[in-house]
């Protein structure tokens, strides 16, 4: 069986390239389009209830001498917090005479796939995959015939007023804006929303409150859970949110001066000048923002997913700074299949669409947009909803596509940690196994903290990919991070196996402070050695606590996703010198465990940037050593979603 091919289990299999449907869409987007140019109209005031003016870029079709063309299209909207100058500066580059066409045939043609730098491989290829294209203006579409309108969320960019934040106020603004865009002469009343990262939370956020006009959504790296995906996993925030802050609040300073109201936009940068910034790092340095906890507020950013009725297609990354969210995004989609659409590339935030367009791969992003929306917003029957509609990159495997995630056969198993040696793993702390056998060697292993695990695939999720550039253990290999950690390894696989959804770690240890955080990576690891990082996860002592009602069970009880409140009022006290036990989920995902290879589990007593407590709890850690405890009567086990038999 090649890693091109789907598992038995898996069958019957999709083609995740699409097929013949898919050739269809990708000849369109490669077609002379009807209308030869884009007309772009900039800073288009957008005035809001409260007297905040939203500032647009409005991409029109347009004729052979750049005018606009008269008549209504359906219209595509992307509200953004980065800047629209910036956007339309990378539009502008991608789209410029000699230069423009370069740059798409080099993200082509260069390669170093198969040498210590092919992670700058991933980053070069986002433009030839279509991400670039989506990310900014799909200039192909909307010479086809559509409108296209990115506006600065308030705050941001030209937009006046105080940043919001994926706020209550933003989100109004959301709606007012969907109003003014469908009351538009341009505009045919169909509208869709699209974008990445922020702008596609933003998007779910507007279409769950089912606004007249919204008929479809294409969210690109979205979020559905962002305190537990990324702002404080475990109840350990991430370096990534203070840099996106600063940089996001940075760019807020710089706007398009044409046409400007100077004097309202600079009072309003005055009045927040750094947003959330300061609050911030009051709760990292004192513990006094209520944000260091899953508090209410999270509760109006998260999008009531379930509430969606538009035709929505979500990306995701196994490795993004999202982690899981595409996944569990489409599970709560209230709707029929074909109507929802997953995709999940094996990339990080800032490389999605990685090698789409080749032979076996999905169509490139933009093809992918451009299908869903000619669908949803004109009517046409071109056979999207029938992509899919689950369409996967299995890590360590190939594409595969079929109607489930996770995989419905997929039968979550023990392995249980094992103090004996697995013998693979001569570089770690302590050299573990994992066994199905349900009465491990017994035996204490203590790891202590160390910053080894900032080499880590780990840092690249958190940096959204940037490291990848430096390859190795930022990449595809933990064996340097595996010096500062206890490893379980199990057996060689005998036949190839599919790990297909959430899993857990349960764990028996001993803290000896008042504090500890515990920081996990499950691995895949090859014939060479190598260590590949599959999946991660992280839990502070403190946060243990688990809501039963809101967590997901194997058929024996076990947990599979255990649901850690991690608010104030449910913190547990740590015992010094006492056994407890934890839970800690780790991100959903699918990944090929081949003929040979063999899987671990790496236990860390860090993981910066990946994971970073807050000063008053990284004090209480007090950099002491933690202890895991192997006891046949109470073991500790990985719970794990699989389909076959590896015979480890």
């Amino acid at each position: 069986m090649t890693a091109a091919q789907p598992h038995p289990l898996l069958q019957p299999g999709r083609d995740p390239s699409g097929g013949d449907a898919a050739l269809t869409w990708s000849r369109i987007a490669k077609e002379e389009p009807r209308y030869p140019k884009v007309s772009v109209s900039a800073d288009v005031r957008i005035p809001m209830s409260d007297g905040v003016v939203l500032r647009a870029y409005v991409f029109r079709p347009a004729d052979a001498s750049g005018r606009a063309v008269a008549g209504d299209f359906p219209t595509v909207l992307t509200l953004t917090p980065y800047n629209k100058l910036l956007i339309k500066g990378i539009d502008t580059v991608l789209n410029a005479p000699v230069f423009g066409p370069l740059i798409r045939s080099v993200s082509r043609r260069f390669d170093l796939t198969g040498t210590p730098f092919d992670g700058i491989t991933g980053i070069t290829r986002v433009v030839a995959g279509g991400a670039a294209d989506v990310s900014t203006v799909n200039r192909h579409l909307v010479r086809s015939g559509y409108v296209h309108v990115i506006v600065d969320v308030r705050g941001t960019g030209s937009s006046t007023g105080a940043w919001d934040v994926l706020g209550a106020r933003e989100q109004e603004d959301s709606l007012e804006t969907i109003d003014w865009v469908g009351a538009q002469s341009w505009c045919n009343g169909r509208i869709g929303m699209a974008g990445i990262s922020y702008s596609a939370i933003n998007a779910l956020q507007a279409a769950a409150k089912r606004p007249a006009g919204l008929q479809a959504v294409f969210a690109v790296e979205g979020s559905v859970d962002m305190f537990r995906e990324i702002f404080a996993t475990g109840g350990a925030p991430s370096l990534f949110i203070p840099l996106w802050l600063a940089t996001v609040n940075g760019l807020k300073w710089v706007p398009s001066v044409r046409d400007l109201d100077v004097a309202t936009w600079l009072r309003d940068r005055l009045s927040s000048p750094a947003t959330d910034l300061l609050d911030l790092a009051r709760g990292f340095v004192t513990g006094g923002d209520r944000r260091i906890y899953d508090d209410p507020y999270f509760d109006t950013i998260d999008a009531n997913i379930e509430d969606i009725e538009a035709p929505t297609f979500v990306y995701g990354c196994w490795h993004d700074i999202f982690g899981g969210a595409a996944p569990d995004i489409y599970n709560r989609l209230s709707l029929e299949r074909g109507h929802k659409q997953l995709l999940v590339g094996d990339g990080y935030h800032a490389n999605p669409g990685i090698g789409f367009g080749e032979p076996r791969f999905p169509p490139r992003l933009d093809v992918l947009e451009r299908a869903w929306f000619d669908r949803w917003l004109r009517d046409e029957d071109n056979g999207i909803e029938k992509y899919g509609p689950v369409t996967l990159r299995q890590q360590g495997g190939g594409w595969t596509a079929h109607g489930r995630f996770p995989a419905p056969h997929a039968e979550p198993r023990r392995l249980y940690l094992s103090a004996a040696a697995s013998g693979s793993a001569p570089q770690a702390v302590a050299d573990g196994s994992l066994h199905a056998d349900a009465r491990p060697s017994a035996g204490t292993m203590s790891v202590r903290p160390n910053l080894r695990s900032a080499i880590s695939r780990d840092t690249t999720q958190v940096l959204a990919g940037l490291t990848a550039v430096l390859g190795g253990g930022f990449t595809y290999d933990n064996r340097f991070a595996e010096k500062s950690a206890l490893t379980f390894t199990t057996g060689i696989a005998h036949a190839d196996t599919v790990i297909s959804g959430p899993m857990n770690l349960h764990l028996r240890v001993v803290c000896h402070a008042p504090e500890a955080l515990w920081a996990i990576m499950v691995c895949d690891v090859d014939p060479s050695g190598r260590s590949t990082v599959l999946t991660n996860g992280a839990l502070l002592a403190s946060r243990r606590a688990v809501d039963d009602e809101l967590s997901l069970f194997a058929p024996n009880g076990d947990y599979t996703r255990p649901h850690h409140p991690l608010t104030e009022g449910t913190l547990l006290p740590v015992p010094v010198g006492e056994a407890i036990e934890l839970d800690i989920d780790l991100l959903t995902t699918e990944a090929r465990i081949e003929t040979g290879h063999r899987l671990r589990v790496d236990v860390f007593a860090t993981d910066a940037p990946r994971f970073m407590p807050i000063l008053p709890d990284l004090l209480r850690t007090r950099a002491r050593a933690q202890d895991l405890v192997i006891d046949a009567e109470r073991p500790s086990f990985l719970v794990v979603p699989l389909l076959g038999e590896p015979g480890w």
